[in-house]
């Protein structure tokens, strides 16, 4: 498994709050997450923070060994991370209102298992197939599954950057957790807003299927987003399946 990411402020922003990592348990499994924070200037930084470090601290302590353990690892800890930022947001003013976004994915051999709450993104090429694996939660994705919008009208949306649900935003965190077959060649990629509200899915695909390394297409995309405004911060992790997990 080959895997590489970046993350960069954006044209307009003042600080970078997203947070992405790489997580490697005891037996090679691998966990990665990205995390964008919400709440402005009160500590959006830091819920991200401490959701990538706690899944990463925990991954490592004891992680799944299957994909159905996965899943109910993932809504347990997850859980018990909301709880930590309610607790965080409540005892300091600065740090009210803070949350954020999640994506993550665990890697087994013929299997990745996703959880994502908000509107960071997951997506997989398999083939010349560039599909989202995840789901927004977010008022233009109501929106359009009510027929309101369309996909094509969502992404000029005026209120395109309200989600409807968060780590921190409220007690019970309820992430979506889907597992997915994997096959040799495969590619994911995990991405916050930044990116997928200014890529188009048809200019990440190509950018996936070009010969470049897996570090310089995270490169590309972070270029292309930035090309086209950059007004958020932008953070894309990809990863190559090989071999050994197909």
């Amino acid at each position: 498994m080959e895997v590489a990411y970046q993350t960069d402020i954006g044209h307009l922003r003042k600080e970078n709050q997203d947070r992405v990592a790489k997580f490697t348990a005891p037996d090679g499994t691998i966990l990665v997450v990205v995390a964008d924070g919400i709440g402005g200037s009160r500590g959006g930084d830091v819920a991200a923070q401490v959701t990538v470090e706690s899944l990463g601290r925990q991954f490592q302590a004891a992680s799944p060994n299957s994909s159905l353990e996965a899943i109910r690892w993932f809504a347990r800890e997850v859980q018990l991370i909301n709880d930590e930022i309610l607790k965080k947001s409540k005892k300091s003013p600065k740090y009210q209102g803070m949350g954020t976004t999640m994506v993550a994915t665990i890697i087994f051999e013929r299997a990745m298992v996703v959880a994502n709450i908000g509107d960071s993104r997951g997506y997989v090429l398999h083939g010349d197939m560039l599909t989202q694996v995840t789901i927004d939660h977010s008022l233009v994705n109501e929106l359009v599954k009510h027929g309101d919008i369309t996909e094509e009208e969502a992404r000029n949306y005026p209120q395109n950057n309200i989600i409807t649900r968060a780590i921190g935003a409220s007690a019970d965190a309820r992430i979506e957790v889907n597992r997915f077959k994997i096959a040799p060649g495969d590619q994911f990629l995990l991405c916050t807003d930044g990116l997928s509200k200014m890529v188009t899915r048809d200019q990440m695909k190509k950018v996936l299927e070009s010969g470049l390394s897996v570090a310089e297409k995270c490169s590309q995309l972070v270029k292309m987003a930035n090309d086209a405004g950059g007004p958020d911060n932008i953070t894309v992790l990809i990863g190559l399946v090989g071999d050994q997990e197909g």
